[in-house]
């Protein structure tokens, strides 16, 4: 399997998670969703993106800010009570539109680049390694992988040397 569609079959699984939750409201499915995309967004940081900056770095740099912000939207609906329906519902919403805009653009734009450039053997291995990693997170879960509080996001400590901002 290639490195890109493991990733479309996660994201299909995200997409099933904010159906459960938008119909039950339940925190059960709302922890479930949270380790799907820590995990997730780990191994995209962690293996994906440091492999494929060099196919569209700008893209590469916009997915981690992506991240970062959903990642502060999700922090924020975890700490939402299912008793407050308004905030719970918007943060659900609010988050399932910054997954959904950024599945779009990895989908539409940015995967087809990679499969395009990257020899089909590499996508295999990278697969394997980020199956690996996710299997590792999802079962540390989203508490283990995600910074705690809401100044620092995972996207911030993975992002590679070449695509952090320079210091001058």
């Amino acid at each position: 399997m290639k490195a890109t569609d493991l990733l479309k079959k996660q994201h299909r699984k995200v997409e099933q998670l904010f159906a459960k939750i938008e119909a039950s409201g339940s925190a059960d499915a709302v922890e479930e969703l949270a380790n799907e995309l820590a995990a997730h967004m780990a191994i995209e940081q962690e293996i994906l993106y440091p492999a494929i900056s060099s196919v569209d770095a700008e893209r590469v740099a916009e997915s981690f800010e992506e991240h970062a912000v959903a990642e502060l939207e999700l922090k924020r609906l975890l700490r939402t009570s299912e008793e407050d329906e308004a905030a719970f519902k918007a943060r659900v919403v609010t988050l399932k539109e910054l997954i959904g805009h950024h599945v779009t653009e990895e989908e539409e734009e940015l995967f087809p680049k990679v499969e395009k450039k990257m020899a089909r053997d590499t996508l295999d291995d990278l697969a394997e390694r980020m199956k690996a990693r996710f299997d590792e997170a999802l079962d540390a879960g989203y508490e283990a992988v995600l910074p705690k509080g809401p100044s620092k996001t995972s996207a911030d400590r993975k992002k590679p040397a070449s695509l952090r901002p320079h210091a001058g």
